[in-house]
């Protein structure tokens, strides 16, 4: 990526997470002159990402999903790289794997893509099939259902149904939280029912998820911690969390993150 794409994702990321800005606050944000702000957001205008107004912008409100993704893919990324790496690792070749839409998961994809291995690769995730669809050693399937933009991901009745019809030898997903009742949480309720359904079709399951996901809550519980879900997080999870997981029967892989330049 070029320093200039770089510098649009970060005023994307700054106007997303503070809301309306001044060009003055998003130079001092991403480290650029005014000068070169102004320019920026003219061509992110352009693109529809954002909206300017007298002396600042915000994101446009039709792209909000877009960039409410690619800010929580960016999140830890760190560490969310190091727990894709120790899943690779896991990958059998000849075998077919599950890939669900979190943005831990995503990372998954995109170290596959740098060394591919002989798959048949399942995904709910729109971006996850994208990745990898041109990747000759890789059979693809992409699951049918609603699309819901938040998560790239396809969701309902009909990605529900089909998985009846299926069965994985991994299952790699993420969360959306992991609360202090040992269950796994996400926002969505369709989203929890299909993951819910991934978990009855996959020989083995790993959940990939940063540690600060862990100890929140979100609104549909998935399923609770158990024998049969092992778990890759990185080491800033706290003791009291690798105790509960112990408890709960989860084997646990802790990665140790390169630390930022």
């Amino acid at each position: 990526m070029t320093v200039k794409n770089d510098r649009y994702s970060a005023i994307r990321q700054h106007l997303y997470s503070s809301g309306y800005s001044s060009i003055q606050e998003i130079s001092e944000a991403v480290k650029a002159s005014p000068a070169t702000i102004r320019r920026d957001l003219l061509i992110l205008e352009k693109q529809g990402f954002i909206s300017r107004t007298h002396g600042g912008a915000q994101i446009a409100a039709e792209a909000g999903s877009e960039v409410a993704f690619a800010v929580r893919e960016q999140h830890n990324l760190a560490a969310k790289r190091e727990i894709a790496e120790a899943a690779f690792k896991r990958l059998k070749p000849h075998s077919a794997i599950f890939l669900d839409a979190g943005t831990t998961v995503l990372q998954l994809a995109r170290r596959l893509r740098l060394n591919p291995l002989p798959l048949s690769v399942f995904t709910n995730c729109v971006t996850v099939a994208q990745l990898l669809m041109d990747v000759s050693e890789l059979k693809i399937t992409l699951l049918g259902g609603r699309l819901r933009p938040e998560n790239a991901s396809m969701v309902g009745t009909l990605a529900e149904a089909s998985l009846e019809r299926l069965h994985f030898d991994q299952l790699f997903i993420g969360a959306g939280a992991i609360a202090e009742d040992n269950c796994v949480y996400t926002q969505d309720e369709e989203e929890a029912r299909l993951n819910e359904k991934m978990l009855s079709r996959a020989a083995t399951t790993t959940l990939l998820v940063d540690s600060s996901k862990f100890g929140q809550r979100a609104t549909y519980k998935v399923a609770r911690l158990n024998s049969e879900i092992s778990v890759i997080t990185d080491s800033a999870l706290p003791d009291s969390w690798l105790l509960k997981l112990k408890d709960n029967g989860c084997i646990c892989n802790l990665v140790e993150p390169e630390p930022s330049k």
